[in-house]
């Protein structure tokens, strides 16, 4: 199964989510809706966030690491 991510113009929510009723639960079902968020709204929204990002901004450069010293 997948999961999607849309943003729906408010004038045609409603008719978005009555094509979404119409199919089973097993086979379409909404597991999260909200208002949408920029990417810079949704990260300050997260408890810490803006704390933790302000901390490594105060970390000096020479504590950081190289982009080939990461483990990806």
């Amino acid at each position: 199964m997948k999961t999607l991510t849309l943003k729906i113009d408010d004038s045609v929510s409603d008719k978005f989510l009555w094509l979404l009723q119409h199919f089973s639960q097993n086979e379409v079902s909404i597991v999260e809706a909200g208002d949408f968020l920029s990417d810079d709204e949704y990260l300050r929204s997260a408890d810490g966030m803006v704390a933790s990002i302000e901390q490594a901004r105060a970390e000096p450069v020479k504590e950081g690491v190289n982009l080939n010293q990461l483990d990806w």
